[in-house]
């Protein structure tokens, strides 16, 4: 579908180069890495369902009214 070979590549490597300059390409490389890994992370992790607050509520009105 998307034919990139190395020439393009090393095309748009010299661009970034270019526009960013050397003393950024660390930075921006850590963060995108970070945003993959943070990324897989949330995809991965079954989602959590969180019961707190409403047992919370609960509790704070029982003991209001122990206290009445």
């Amino acid at each position: 579908m998307f034919g990139i070979g190395m020439t393009e590549l090393l095309i748009i490597m010299v661009i970034v180069l270019v526009i960013f300059g050397a003393n950024k390409l660390p930075e921006i490389g850590a963060g995108m890495g970070k945003a993959i890994k943070n990324f897989k992370k949330a995809t991965t992790e079954p989602e959590e369902i969180d019961v707190s607050p409403a047992d919370k509520d609960k509790s704070k009105k029982e003991e209001e009214q122990k206290q009445e």
